[in-house]
Order: structure tokens, then C-alpha cells, then sequence
């Protein structure tokens, strides 16, 4: 520790404090996109007739097999293919991690929606409201006050995800500690640094999903 470089982090801080607020904003951007996108899988797969349903399963299974960063390289190439025209690195990989992200939330609201008791529905019905309006008004908020937990939990792997971004060239936290890095010849240094901010970061995250988890379970 004699010879840790203080001055290199302190120089390399405004550097890497831009690629941390694209790893936030894509974390940010990716998670609602996922959400909003996987509750309307997880109701479409739990009131449609066949074979939406089928349809569905297939495309979350076969997204959760796949490795993410196949999916964040393969939409990279492919969205510009199907739009004819560029979209630039950010816009496929935020697709990419909305797309990706929304199989993992669909099967978590899923199982939240399952979770309300039927006679809720079934009440909600009765009393003359359409079937979108007992989902939104009734089902949903009792579902989501119990997924809150295991959705964040599920934003904090996003986070720690969003470092693959490197390999369609975006500029991310741990991709600017690495240019640092080899520029400056300070491994040690950046490398250390990097784990204690996403060390802090996730564990007063999921800090917060145990404070969550408690107050829901009473």
C-alpha cells in the first residue's frame, strides 16, 4: 500500500465518473423498460387463450437460456438489420437489456399475480369492472407490494450486468477503469476501486431489499 497511487484515482475520477453514469442511466432505463414490458407478458400469458401463452413461455425460456452478452452482441447486429438504418451501440444495448431483463421480471410478476388470491379477481369482476381495470386497480398493486423485493433484487444483477457492455464498445464504469488502467499503468489502483464502489453499491442496495422484505412480511 507504500506505493498506491491516491493522485491516479483522484485524476481518473471524472473519467470514471462518466462511465458510471451511463451504467446508471442504462440500469435505469433497462429495469422500467423490463418491468413495464414483463407485466405485460406475464398478463398476456396468464389471460390470453392459446398460443399466445405458448408463444410466450418459448420466448422466456429461450432468452433466460441464452448468455447475456450473446444477446447484447446479437442485438447489436440485428436491430440495425430490421430498422435498415444505425441506432448506435447505447439504443441495442438498452433494447438488448430490456428484452432480456423483461423474461426475468415476466416470471417474477407472474408468480406475484399468482400469488393474489382468486376470489380477488373474481370480486373484482362482479362488481362490474373489465378485466384490464381489476388487473390495474386490484391485482397488480396487491402483486406489486410483494414483488418490490425480489424485483430489486433482480435490478441489482442488472446493475452488475451493465459491465458487458464493452464488447459493443460503450464506455461503461468498469470499461473507463480499465482504459485508466492500461493508460496510466495503474491496475492495482483502478481495479480496487472499481470493486469497492460496486461493493458499497450492491450491498446497500440489497441492504435496503432485507429492510423491504421485513416490512412486507409483517
Amino acid at each position: 500500500m507504500i506505493e498506491f497511487d491516491w493522485d491516479a484515482l483522484v485524476r481518473a475520477l471524472p473519467f470514471l465518473a462518466q462511465g458510471m453514469v451511463l451504467t446508471l442511466e442504462l440500469t435505469g432505463l433497462a429495469m422500467v423498460g423490463g418491468i413495464a414490458l414483463g407485466t405485460v407478458l406475464a398478463i398476456l400469458r396468464l389471460s390470453m387463450p392459446a398460443p399466445v401463452p405458448q408463444i410466450i413461455a418459448g420466448y422466456v425460456n429461450g432468452l433466460r437460456a441464452m448468455p447475456l452478452i450473446l444477446v447484447i452482441f446479437w442485438f447489436y447486429l440485428l436491430v440495425p438489420l430490421f430498422l435498415g438504418r444505425p441506432v448506435g451501440a447505447f439504443s441495442s444495448a438498452l433494447i438488448a437489456f430490456t428484452m432480456f431483463e423483461a423474461a426475468y421480471y415476466s416470471e417474477i410478476i407472474r408468480a406475484g399475480i399468482q400469488g393474489v388470491p382468486r376470489g380477488q379477481l373474481q370480486a373484482a369482476l362482479a362488481s362490474g369492472m373489465s378485466y384490464p381495470q381489476a388487473m390495474r386497480y386490484i391485482v397488480l398493486p396487491q402483486a406489486f407490494r410483494a414483488m418490490v423485493p425480489i424485483l430489486l433484487t433482480q435490478s441489482i444483477i442488472l446493475f452488475q450486468d451493465t459491465s458487458l457492455v464493452y464488447v459493443v464498445g460503450l464506455r461503461d464504469f468498469l470499461t473507463a477503469a480499465n482504459i485508466v488502467a492500461s493508460r496510466d499503468q495503474r491496475p492495482i489502483e483502478m481495479y480496487l476501486f472499481v470493486a469497492a464502489v460496486y461493493l458499497v453499491l450492491c450491498a446497500s442496495a440489497s441492504f435496503g431489499v432485507r429492510i423491504l422484505q421485513r416490512k412486507s412480511a409483517r
